[in-house]
């Protein structure tokens, strides 16, 4: 097996928002120090940015200051957010925005030349190349190397510390090991969990990015880090088909929700994020399904703004007017919920991080969606996020020697990826493996029963994905449940997903994108389970949809504390954690 190494003071995993702002942050300010990028893709179009976006929805407007974006945040999480965090976020939002300017992105003006505003925290740009300029500006520096369609597996520990990380590059197929003074993750949240909305071919159109499979948090588990309000999970309101953002009618052009007779229903419900989308679930289980935006009835100009708007993000919204000629300003745009996702810019999941974006696990720090505690940080805020951790991660690493990478590790970790590639010998032998075999690192052997290798069971990755998003789907409040649960419900769910993380040890793959998969899955199978603990952990419903349970129907002073987590002995310790305000430290 070919093998890369390599050493450098500072390595960032993941190249989407907040890891190509780090790298930018990094070059600019602390030029003297190396650094290497890895993206499991091609940072020009990768992440949740890789089809733009037609505005930035975290902007400390005229009139209004950052504290009143901390109680925004605050009171559309029920109160369960990192005051600290929120506030150190929405101080940088307008300097970020001013160096995404200055990089080229197109901003929307008035005639006085402000930036136009969609609501109280929004402005409105084109943002079709937003992610290609933060691309270019992150890899025009000397002190920058970045490694494309390389995909991290597993954190490297050294003395107490994380020391790098290993992986594999899938266009050249080889094995690469990073060592440095101190690691950024940036990868993202956690998608396809659950059922989409949409089978078969068409199941990767969905909101958040197919290919963020929750690898920064399982790598995190595995390693012991801790983890934060996985429960809260974020569960989008779009456009029924395109799976289109809806906020770009609810805010640009003020489309109301209303049901299958026309009223308007959202007050009876309340106005955040997750009574929205309640209110729709409920809407439709009373009958007065299906429900829109109501856009029939504005003008040419107003729809012509909205399908030049959709183009910058969500093209194919705009394509089903064309292609089906039901224009918004005749007819009215049907919404639905998407699977639910666990993602830390939209809520308040991810890695439990101080205020340096330091996680629980010396040199190690989060940025962007995989860090937790401060939900809506979107697009600015994870830019911000990714400024604090580099200079953080800077501080940390010159006072730190680039560790050594152990041969014995290079080799161990080799030998345990060649399990899963058919034809070698390490592959056939699988099987007879220990069970005794119990380090939290990935490809640690799964208890239960093991085949003999000449009778290993015929299973592929997609056979088990599909497996693990019914499971989750059926009884862990997805789409089919209309995302209600119970704790009975959610212990089967978790029975399921331990049997087939067992399965998915006897997975095969003929190349290294199949080896890619493989590991894929079994990055959502470890998120699925810390997820499962999570819900159950909770014993109220504090947010309507995104945690629904039946168990417990009403909100619980008792649970206005944070529901953490951290892998032990193989299984999820749930850890409690009280409330920290704007000023305290966690």
């Amino acid at each position: 097996m070919k093998t890369l190494t390599k050493q450098a003071d500072i390595l960032i995993i993941g190249g989407g928002a907040a890891g190509c702002y780090a790298a930018i942050t990094l070059a600019e300010k602390h030029p003297g120090l190396s650094v290497i990028l890895a993206d499991k893709a091609n940072i020009k179009r990768s992440g949740c940015l890789a089809a733009g976006v037609n505005a930035l929805n975290a902007y400390i407007t005229p009139g209004h200051t950052p504290m009143d974006y901390v109680r925004y945040a605050e009171k559309d999480a029920e109160g369960i957010v990192r005051g600290d965090l929120l506030l150190s976020l929405a101080e940088g939002f307008n300097r970020v925005t001013e160096k995404l300017e200055q990089l080229g992105l197109v901003i929307l003006k008035n005639p006085d030349g402000s930036y136009r505003t969609r609501g109280n925290r929004n402005i409105k740009i084109n943002g079709e190349n937003i992610k290609p300029l933060l691309a270019e500006a992150a890899t025009r520096s000397k002190n920058v190397m970045v490694l494309n369609h390389v995909n991290m597996v597993d954190y490297l520990q050294e003395d107490g510390a994380v020391s790098g990380a290993w992986g594999i590059d899938v266009r050249e197929e080889r094995m690469v090991f990073i060592a440095a003074s101190a690691v950024i993750c940036a990868t993202g949240g956690a998608a396809g969990l659950y059922l989409p909305n949409h089978p078969g071919s068409s199941r990767h159109k969905m909101w958040y990015s197919p290919f963020n499979t929750g690898a920064g948090y399982a790598m995190g588990l595995r390693a012991g880090a801790e983890m934060t309000t996985f429960e809260m999970r974020f569960i989008a309101l779009r456009c029924k088909g395109t799976i289109a953002p809806t906020g770009t009618l609810a805010q640009g052009i003020g489309a109301a929700q209303v049901n299958a007779r026309g009223e308007a229903y959202q007050t009876a419900y309340g106005n955040t994020t997750s009574e929205r989308l309640f209110a729709v679930v409920s809407e439709n289980l009373a009958g007065r399904g299906p429900c829109y935006l109501k856009t029939s009835g504005i003008t040419q100009e107003e729809q012509e703004s909205l399908e030049k708007a959709y183009l910058n993000m969500a093209p194919a919204q705009t394509m089903r007017w064309c292609e089906t000629k039901l224009e918004p300003r005749y007819y009215d745009v049907e919404v639905e919920g998407t699977e639910p996702y666990v993602v830390g810019g939209h809520t308040g999941s991810g890695y439990w991080v101080d205020e340096k974006r330091q996680t629980t696990l010396k040199g190690l720090f989060a940025a962007g969606d995989v860090a937790g505690g401060a939900p809506q940080k979107y697009v600015t805020g994870a830019l911000v996020e990714g400024e604090i951790a580099a200079d953080a991660a800077a501080e940390f690493a010159k006072d730190r020697k680039t560790p050594v990478l152990p041969a014995e590790t290079v080799e161990r970790k080799k030998e345990w990826a060649m399990h899963f590639l058919q034809g070698t010998s390490a592959g056939a032998n699988v099987a007879s493996r220990s069970c005794a075999d119990t380090s939290p690192s990935m490809g640690a052997a799964a208890p239960g029963h093991l085949w003999p290798s000449e009778k290993l069971p015929v299973y592929d990755t997609d056979s088990l994905e599909d497996a693990m998003q019914q499971a989750m789907d059926e009884y862990a409040g997805g789409i089919k449940t209309s995302y209600r649960y119970t704790e009975a419900g959610l212990f089967q769910a978790n029975a399921h997903i331990e049997r087939i993380e067992r399965l998915s040890d006897f997975l095969r793959a003929r190349d290294f994108y199949g080896l890619m998969k493989i590991f894929e899955l079994k990055d959502r199978l470890m998120v699925s389970r810390a997820l499962i603990a999570h819900m159950s952990a909770r014993k109220e419903t504090r947010w309507h949809s995104f945690a629904e349970n039946l168990d417990h129907p009403g909100k619980d002073a008792a649970y206005e504390k944070y529901v953490n987590s951290r892998l032990e002995d193989g299984k999820i310790k749930i850890l409690f954690r009280p409330l920290v305000k704007e000023g305290d430290t966690a």
